[in-house]
């Protein structure tokens, strides 16, 4: 088949993508231990490789994979969810997408651009992995825990004025509200399952209670290994803002939703809840007259 050579390089490109994303699925679908998730990732390895077959049509070459792309979304598979990973690797491929459509005068090009727009999104939205059945319990106890802890942890930083006295209070306050937490979302499951959500009350408060702590550790940590408070609390807001951004990252790709305005969202109200604690902090120790004491 004739075709020029600016447009072969094209094809040769979107055909290495379409075999690279084949061998992904394939490898994925080897150690997914789900019979459903199994079967649509297998038959989404099936769709990319016919891809590369009408690819290879028009180019009249065989190309590789591109192993280091397959090794990168592997392992972000293996850590972060196939879920995640998935959806991160077809939205780099949008501008692809869009190409295929452009060859109005190839005719496969164009069914090629209707399934990755279409079907692929459709079998992405089968896949079902436990730890986004259970992402609402694991944003109850982040967001929580953010917006409470980052305004008491600014509050004790003028209320008491000593970092170690911080974080042996921060890390007590802590604890006892991640249990809590982890209690309540266990009681709110086990009501909700007489409309069968399918969630285990268990599980969803695990998933609650490990999101709460992780947050209260990272963010008492700066008190224990800094003894100026107002560096501590500087360093402590640097890393909640780290932990909303990571978070809400991972959220609006695996969701498919806005990072912009959750992330703004989170950040925004956390921001002023430690901004107000802060100051009626800073309040009652002038009004009470309380000045800590230092060994």
């Amino acid at each position: 088949m004739n075709i020029n050579e600016k447009t072969r390089k094209a094809l040769l490109r979107f055909q290495q993508n379409e075999i690279t994303e084949s061998l992904l699925y394939t490898q994925l679908a080897a150690i997914e231990k789900d019979p459903s998730n199994k079967e649509v990732l297998l038959q989404m390895a099936n769709d990319e490789k016919g891809h590369y077959t009408i690819l290879k049509k028009y180019t009249g070459q065989e190309i590789s994979p591109n192993k280091l792309r397959v090794t990168k979304y592997y392992w972000l598979a293996r850590i972060l969810g196939i879920t995640f990973a998935i959806k991160l690797m077809e939205g780099s491929e949008e501008s692809a997408k869009n190409d295929y459509a452009s060859y109005d005068e190839y005719p496969d090009l164009q069914q090629i651009a209707r399934d990755e727009d279409e079907h692929e999104q459709r079998l992405i939205a089968l896949i079902n992995e436990e730890r986004l059945e259970y992402m609402g319990s694991v944003v109850l106890g982040l967001n929580d825990a953010l917006v409470e802890f980052t305004g008491a942890l600014a509050g004790f930083t003028l209320a008491l004025s000593d970092s170690r006295l911080i974080a042996l209070t921060g890390s007590i306050t802590g604890i006892a509200a991640a249990l809590s937490m982890a209690s309540s979302e266990y009681l709110s499951t086990k009501s909700e399952n007489g409309n069968e959500n399918g969630k285990h009350p268990v599980k969803a408060s695990i998933y609650t209670g490990i999101a709460y702590i992780f947050t209260v550790v990272a963010l008492v940590a700066p008190f224990i290994f800094i003894s100026n408070v107002l560096m501590a609390l500087g360093l402590m807001l640097i890393i909640a803002l780290s932990i909303i951004a990571l978070f809400n990252y991972y959220y609006s790709i695996a969701r498919s939703e806005s990072f912009r305005k959750r992330f703004t969202e989170m950040a925004v109200l956390s921001f002023s809840v430690a901004a107000l604690s802060f100051l009626i902090g800073y309040a009652l120790k002038e009004f009470t007259g309380i000045v800590s004491k230092k060994s």
